[in-house]
């Protein structure tokens, strides 16, 4: 997968798949056009939940996500940078910030695959997601998602453990919902 050549080590990984009766072509193009309104409400409440600190202070810097554009483009535009991609297979985003935080959660800009690669500013967490589609026959397909993160020093390392610990059932939850609303936009067609 594309996802290792980017964060072969990691400190924590999630992986969900599901199976869907579709071609390998229709399952990708689902991931890359689905859009927020496709998704359940709860995943729209767990979205409103991690802008809420933002919110409160009064800054804008997390748009609010927008429910009929591809989930893919928003966020491209909100700090992550498309690493790689092979196309009705895998594609992978990536950032970097200090997620545990809850004012200055700012990420560095990067502008290549490159600059991510090298990064290795201490206090900040590297984060991959990908999402891979397989064709097995038969018009079945499998689509998963993967994300793994790694912090850039030993302090990092600790502060996004407690934030992994309190975050993760909802981020697991967000994925396995977007794997679900990728099944059913592949196989309504």
């Amino acid at each position: 997968m594309l996802l290792t050549d980017f964060l072969p080590i990691y400190d924590h990984k999630e992986v969900h798949s599901i199976s869907v009766r579709a071609d390998a072509h229709r399952c990708y193009s689902a991931v890359k056009d689905l859009t927020l309104s496709e998704l359940s409400p709860l995943v729209h409440l767990l979205f409103t939940l991690r802008a809420l600190p933002s919110r409160l202070r009064g800054s804008v810097e997390r748009k609010q996500l927008v429910a009929t554009k591809p989930i893919v483009e928003q966020i491209l535009s909100r700090g992550f940078i498309r690493l790689a991609e092979d196309d009705d297979r895998e594609f992978v985003v990536g950032t970097i910030g200090r997620f545990w935080q809850l004012a200055d959660r700012s990420c560095p800009r990067l502008d290549s695959p490159q600059e991510f690669l090298v990064f290795d500013q201490p206090g900040y967490a590297k984060a991959v997601m990908n999402f891979y589609v397989e064709a097995h026959g038969g018009g079945k397909t499998s689509v998963s998602t993967e994300t793994r993160i790694l912090a850039t020093d030993a302090v990092a390392r600790r502060k996004f453990a407690i934030y992994w610990r309190v975050v993760h059932p909802g981020s697991a939850l967000i994925r396995m919902m977007w794997l679900k609303a990728i099944k059913h936009r592949a196989e309504q067609g």
